[in-house]
């Protein structure tokens, strides 16, 4: 402890003068306690002075142990090397003996299997002389297996004689089957009755031979077997187009009378299958030839024909020696073009499957007979001789494009613009018709071709839909256009009839069953048509301009309905709005509208899908709201009477606009619909509210309610509520100093309670008022003018709050 410690510990134990008594028991305590410690101390000492000599002796015996197992492992290792040594010299006259006795059976075995290839090199040469195929194909296989051992020796003389005599007598025996091969077909074979059995001994000697001389042979025999026909078919007489079926009857007539003597070829040698390549080849040049010499455009009939029985041939070719034909799988995806996913019922997507399976179930009977045998080679016979065909068909497009549109102008004249009662889908019978002409024009095709040719009658497709929808849009009922019509104000106008609405649904759903359809048909023809085409098969133009059509066909459905509405407008401006003594119930052209909707709508909705409906809905509440509120301007006068009857035929207007939807039984998107409806109506509130106003605080209302009008609405404004000219100036010129409206977009007012709008900018004035100060100021002013007669209006939305009916309740309800 440090000092300090020290003086703390005395301090504690010896806290007072009494306790220093108590100084010796505790000095003898510590002496006896330094005792007991140096004791310790000194027996530790004295234990490892003892330890020390014991680990000297201890670490002295170890040495001398590892020295001890040092020389025993020397010795060990000594003695090791001398027994290795001893080893090596017993063994060194064994080894010599082993490679002796190898060296001696390696020659005995060279020297055995050198007398046997001499001895069957000398049989081989007695059997090549004696064209004795049989004996001598195995005897080949003898020679060569021995040869094959010679080959580290090719260099020995002896070895060199012998395989140079070897290729002597292959090259005699090769020669000597030619030789006979040559009298097969010459009619030999029914005089030599053994001469068969002797070709076939002789494919024996051919296959032990190099695989050169097996294709050597086949395509002499092939080229042979042509000869004939390559005089026949290039005279005069046959080298024509029309006689293209013979040439095909000529080859299957000459395979199926040989085909008993040409059992003598190997089956692994295919010979029918490369004789059948070898005639394709050469029909296909001649083919050529015919066509390219040919000095007018061949007759479409004949150069279907040719190509129609190429085709079967190839068909039948493929068949035979593999690569069965898919012409099952093409029709079948062509006739699911057009058809409607959605009305199909379960008998017929049951039938659907129950063909694919049965088509599938044929196909593993076929394998499993083995009437398919692809052969080595394993060659397409598909477009082998046809794609000659493929550049001369243009007129065969050409032909198809005019009897498509042939049809098209027959369906067109044909179509009785209405649609048989039961049907689900409301399409025009000319559309379906349409496609099933398309469809049988492209099975036509597709049996004939999948290349050049198939696409270019995919654009024909393309010309005809498009050659469609110019047919369909002349039939959209159309405004009136010229001076007459523009003097008379109907430039433009739609008048439509209940049939003529009708119409345009129908054609609305015939552009959109197209439309998909066109989707579909590109695709079924992308999968038909060569791989490198399939880019270029494109239906989007097409796709757009259906798309444009359905546009346009609901925009004439939508001007048809405004036309409609044209007299009901004409009969609002004509009311006398500045004499009306009392509001009452919704006035007569509100009634009109109603009637006009109400008998025109659930028809349209009926015919038209959700989505063409809701299109529709919204194009027409975009058009009838800013028609509405324009119509106001075109009163002449209206004076707050006038203007509370108008509000009130506004709100009507409004609730038979919401209502549509449920006419038209659509309210998937009644939601959205409603909001648009109640956005461009509460416009034509605004204003009529704007009128409504004191004139001391019209100004103002104008700015709140309508923030984006102009100075030229509000002139027109003070007009509509019969102010004269001297008057309007002073309104006018304040109106223009403080500014043209309220920094703020659209508000969607309401009579009952005003919602709060932001601040009104007063420029002159220089501070900024709330829109609810706005409306208060307007309507102290109009209480402290009796002529306003703004306390009238005041009253009857007191009371009409009180009422559970009557017309003028609806303005609270909203």
């Amino acid at each position: 402890m440090d000092k300090s410690s020290a003086l703390d510990y005395i301090n504690q134990m010896f806290p007072t003068e009494a306790s220093l008594s108590g100084v010796e028991p505790l000095m003898q305590k510590i002496h006896s306690e330094i005792r007991r410690v140096d004791a310790g101390i000194l027996a530790a000492v004295r234990q490892q002075s003892n330890s020390r000599t014991k680990a000297k002796e201890d670490l002295a015996a170890a040495t001398h142990a590892v020295e001890e197992l040092m020389y025993k492992i020397r010795e060990i290792k000594t003695k090791a090397e001398q027994s290795e040594t001893m080893v090596q010299e017993i063994c060194r006259d064994i080894k010599k003996l082993d490679f002796a006795k190898k060296h001696i059976t390696t020659t005995i075995t060279a020297l055995h299997r050198l007398t046997m290839l001499v001895s069957a090199v000398e049989q081989l040469q007695l059997m090549a002389s004696k064209r004795q195929y049989k004996e001598a194909a195995a005897q080949l296989e003898a020679v060569n297996q021995l040869c094959s051992h010679f080959e580290a020796y090719r260099d020995i003389p002896k070895i060199t004689e012998l395989r140079e005599k070897f290729k002597n007598i292959k090259q005699i025996l090769k020669s000597h089957v030619f030789s006979d091969f040559s009298s097969l077909g010459t009619g030999k074979e029914t005089e030599e009755t053994n001469l068969l059995q002797h070709l076939t001994d002789a494919c024996l000697v051919v296959d032990a031979l190099e695989p050169s001389v097996r294709e050597e042979l086949v395509n002499n025999f092939c080229s042979r077997e042509l000869t004939s026909y390559k005089q026949i078919f290039e005279g005069a007489e046959l080298a024509k187009l029309d006689k293209t079926e013979r040439r095909y009857a000529w080859i299957k007539r000459r395979i199926r009378t040989n085909e008993e003597i040409w059992k003598i070829f190997p089956p692994s040698w295919h010979v029918p299958y490369r004789l059948c390549i070898q005639f394709c080849k050469k029909t296909r040049k001649q083919l050529e030839v015919i066509l390219d010499n040919l000095k007018e455009k061949p007759d479409v009939g004949t150069l279907l024909l040719a190509l129609q029985r190429t085709l079967e041939f190839e068909d039948e070719l493929a068949e035979k020696f593999g690569g069965g034909t898919s012409s099952r799988e093409i029709g079948n995806e062509i006739e699911e073009i057009g058809r409607d996913s959605n009305g199909q019922n379960v008998s017929d997507i049951r039938k659907k499957y129950e063909r694919k399976f049965a088509a599938n179930q044929g196909n593993g009977a076929e394998e499993k007979d083995g009437s398919l045998s692809v052969p080595g080679a394993g060659f397409n016979f598909h477009g082998i001789i046809s794609s000659c065909f493929e550049p001369h068909l243009t007129i065969y497009v050409e032909l198809e494009q005019k009897t498509l549109m042939e049809h098209l102008d027959k369906l067109v004249q044909e179509e009785t613009w209405d649609i048989e009662e039961g049907s689900q889908n409301n399409v025009l019978s000319s559309s379906m018709q349409l496609f099933l002409i398309i469809k049988r024009s492209l099975k036509r095709c597709s049996a004939l071709t999948k290349s050049q040719t198939l696409l270019n009658l995919f654009k024909v497709f393309e010309r005809t839909l498009k050659a469609y929808v110019v047919k369909l849009k002349a039939r959209l009922p159309k405004g009136g256009m010229g001076i007459v019509a523009a003097a008379t104000g109907m430039d433009g106008q739609i008048k439509m009839s209940d049939r003529d609405e009708r119409v345009i649904c129908y054609i609305v759903n015939s552009a959109e069953y197209c439309r998909k359809t066109s989707g579909e048909l590109a695709e079924s023809v992308s999968k038909i048509i060569d791989a490198p085409l399939a880019e270029a098969v494109d239906m989007s133009a097409v796709e757009e301009e259906f798309s444009g059509l359905i546009t346009e066909a609901l925009m004439t459905l939508v001007h048809g309905l405004e036309t409609k509405f044209d007299a009901e407008m004409a009969a609002m401006t004509r009311v006398t709005w500045g004499t009306l003594e009392s509001v009452g119930d919704q006035s007569s052209y509100v009634n009109s509208i109603n009637m006009i909707l109400s008998s025109s709508v659930p028809v349209l909705g009926s015919l038209l899908s959700p989505i063409h409906f809701q299109y529709f809905l919204d194009k027409l509440a975009s058009s009838l709201g800013p028609r509405f509120y324009a119509n106001i301007f075109k009163c002449k006068q209206i004076s707050e009477t006038g203007a509370q009857q108008m509000l009130l035929d506004t709100q009507a207007v409004k609730t038979i606009l919401l209502e549509i939807p449920s006419l038209g039984r659509q309210t998937s998107s009644a939601a959205s619909y409603s909001k648009f409806v109640s956005r461009e109506m509460s416009k034509a509130e605004a204003l009529l509210k704007v009128i409504l106003s004191p004139v001391d605080s019209v100004a103002d209302t104008y700015r709140a309610l309508l923030p984006e009008g102009t100075p030229m609405e509000f002139q027109r404004i003070l007009e509509l509520k019969g102010l004269k000219k001297a008057d309007q100036q002073s309104i006018l010129d304040d109106f223009n100093k403080h500014g043209p409206a309220i920094m703020q977009p659209s508000i969607a007012p309401s009579v009952a309670a005003p919602a709060p709008t932001p601040a009104i900018a007063n420029a002159s004035v220089g501070f900024i008022a709330s829109r609810e100060d706005v409306l208060a100021r307007a309507a102290a002013l109009g209480r402290g003018a009796a002529t306003t007669g703004f306390k009238r209006f005041l009253a009857l939305t007191e009371a009409a709050k009180n009422q559970k009916d009557g017309p003028f309740r609806k303005l609270f309800n909203a």
